[in-house]
């Protein structure tokens, strides 16, 4: 009988347990495949370059118990981790990306598996600032699991796939009474577009990896190193005349803000986060003479622009994350004021406004802003003006600034003679018109520097491109202290 190489015997012993650790039990992989998902492997080999995956933890197994409840020999402990390249070589300091389907915690495991969840979220946080974390909702993530996501820097949902709750539907039935299925508790259209949990969402897993990718080739890997600089193919002088006519003869009609933006960035291209939350104001991302920026704008076609509870945290947000990961903001102002109402102020418009407020005067990246229309208020301070250190500031010619809108300014102002001249329908319109051109234009702010300049709209691109050269340069300083106190 021929003798066995032991070294081989080892060899192929190695390769049975790789396989049935990266494997599992065929039941659970054929269960998954009848919900229309993908085992964790597939998606982490569909997200990340081809071949580039390195798993760590292979033969992690299921620490065991002795309980009748514990299910012996799960392979990586339930958890699938590892290193990949996507797109770019990522090394030191990387992006972090975590895949989320689970039950949660496990029971018998007790306050173990609790301890393990609050380590993650400590990691959560020391990671926060240091470098991008994206989340991945691709299947159950409820109870504590959901902090971790909450944490990170963007959320993507799965139509019909993921889904986020702390208390789920039986639990909420026994002490509320109310009836909810999964998906209208916390399925992924409702935190796109009820709660802003969710910021991207896709109809199926493929969509959600290229958004990854996209949402990637705009970042830095860390707080330390630049965005990515793309070699623009669009010329850095072009005008667009569209621009010119693209603000309606009226105030109260509406216009698109994205189409504004996609006409002034490079190729059009801009990628926009939380589309469906909010949508008074745009956030996203795009770039200019090939620079990653974030941009920020307010959407006349929804609430008239106006700052509302949400729009402001999102904006805040969002700032904030440019300014920690070195992403110029270029800012789009359209903005009648803060929206009134009872619920607005019971709901504490004032301190969640403050947070955009306190955001922008933090940031100390290079901060752009163009007035296109209308600038009202506490919102024109609060839309990154020159008075909370914007490094340039433009209007159009078509721009309003002031205390409030003509119309109401002259309710208050004029109010005595406006009783007075009842028997004068036109002289509204004409003190409206006279107030208008006296104090709600452009110019009188930019005789008292609030603004650089008032340029044609077609010429926004190679102005902002100009200015972004310049404030690219700046120095970036802040007052040594441990941290503000953002008003959350």
């Amino acid at each position: 009988m021929a003798k066995v190489d032991p070294n081989l015997l080892k060899i192929n012993q190695l390769r049975q347990r790789k396989y049935e650790a990266a494997h599992g039990d065929a039941e659970g992989y054929e269960r998954q495949r009848a919900k229309g998902k993908l085992t964790a492997r597939e998606r982490i080999q569909r997200l990340v370059d081809r071949n580039t995956f390195t798993e760590l933890d292979l033969f992690a197994m299921t620490r065991s118990s002795g309980s009748a409840l514990e299910r012996p020999g799960v392979p990586g402990d339930g958890v699938v981790t590892g290193f990949a390249k996507i797109d770019l070589a990522l090394q030191n300091r990387v992006p972090f990306i975590g895949i989320n389907d689970s039950g949660g915690a496990r029971i018998q495991e007790g306050v173990v598996s609790l301890a393990g969840y609050a380590e993650i979220f400590w990691r959560n946080v020391e990671a926060s600032g240091v470098i991008p974390q994206l989340s991945l909702v691709l299947g159950p993530c409820t109870g504590g699991a959901v902090y971790s996501p909450a944490m990170t820097d963007y959320v993507f949902m799965v139509h019909d796939v993921g889904y986020m709750f702390i208390t789920g539907p039986e639990v909420i039935k026994v002490t509320t009474g109310e009836e909810v299925t999964f998906d209208s508790l916390g399925g992924a259209e409702v935190h796109n577009v009820k709660s802003g949990v969710g910021h991207f969402l896709a109809q199926d897993e493929d969509e959600c990896f290229d958004q990854v990718r996209r949402l990637l080739s705009f970042l830095p890997s860390n707080c330390e190193e630049p965005p990515p600089y793309l070699e623009p193919s669009d010329d850095p002088d072009r005008t667009d005349p569209r621009l010119a006519s693209i603000i309606p003869d009226s105030a109260r009609e509406a216009y698109d803000i994205k189409d504004v933006v996609r006409m002034v960035v490079d190729g059009g291209d801009f990628f926009e986060v939380q589309a469906l939350y909010a949508m008074n104001i745009v956030v996203g991302f795009a770039r200019l003479d090939g620079h990653s920026i974030g941009v920020v704008a307010n959407q006349p076609k929804v609430m008239a622009g106006s700052l509302d509870i949400n729009a402001s945290s999102k904006a805040a947000r969002f700032v904030r994350f440019c300014d920690a990961f070195n992403l110029p903001l270029v800012t789009f102002v359209d903005v009648p004021g803060f929206l009134p109402g009872t619920a607005q102020e019971y709901g504490g418009i004032i301190r969640h406004g403050s947070k955009l407020l306190y955001a922008y005067s933090e940031a100390t990246v290079p901060k752009l802003t163009v007035i296109t229309r209308k600038a009202y208020g506490g919102a024109y301070c609060v839309m990154c003006s020159k008075h909370i250190r914007a490094d340039y500031n433009a209007a159009w010619p078509t721009a309003e600034i002031a205390v409030m809108g003509p119309e109401g300014a002259v309710n208050i102002v004029f109010r005595r003679e406006l009783e007075q001249a009842r028997d004068k329908p036109g002289r509204r319109a004409e003190l409206v018109a006279d107030y208008t051109e006296q104090y709600a234009n452009p110019y009188i702010a930019a005789e008292r520097g609030y603004i650089d300049d008032v340029i044609e709209p077609g010429n926004t691109r190679p102005v902002l491109i100009k200015a972004l050269k310049v404030a690219l340069g700046k120095e970036r300083r802040r007052t040594p202290r441990r941290h503000g106190n953002i008003p959350l």
